[in-house]
């Protein structure tokens, strides 16, 4: 029996090509991004050694204008204890570790 092979491929698209992101705003947003995490970086940073020792690998959401952080067994546990306090806020999730992340790449 012989295979037949098909010539008629179609080839994958964006689903949405109009929602393409120039570079210029793609390094717009990650500037955005960096500085919100510099804003919540020192919140983690003062209260990481003493979380090590009873919550390790836990999750921290920080709010970075009030300075309050919320802990969780997971991100999403930690973010929705932060957005029932602060509905409008957006919380910035750190692994409660030696890195803050969650892993390696």
């Amino acid at each position: 029996m012989i295979k037949t092979i098909s010539s008629n491929q179609t080839f994958r698209t964006r689903l949405h090509p109009e929602r393409t992101l120039t570079p210029e705003q793609i390094e717009r947003e990650q500037a955005k991004l960096r500085a919100f995490r510099e804003r919540c970086q020192p919140i983690f940073e003062k209260v990481k050694p003493q979380l090590m020792k009873t919550h390790y690998n836990w999750y921290l959401a920080v709010e970075p204008d009030s300075g309050e952080y919320f802990i969780g067994e997971t991100d999403l546990q930690a973010g929705s204890l932060c957005r029932q306090k602060y509905p409008s806020a957006i919380p910035f999730v750190f692994r409660i570790n030696e890195t803050g992340a969650c892993g390696t790449i």
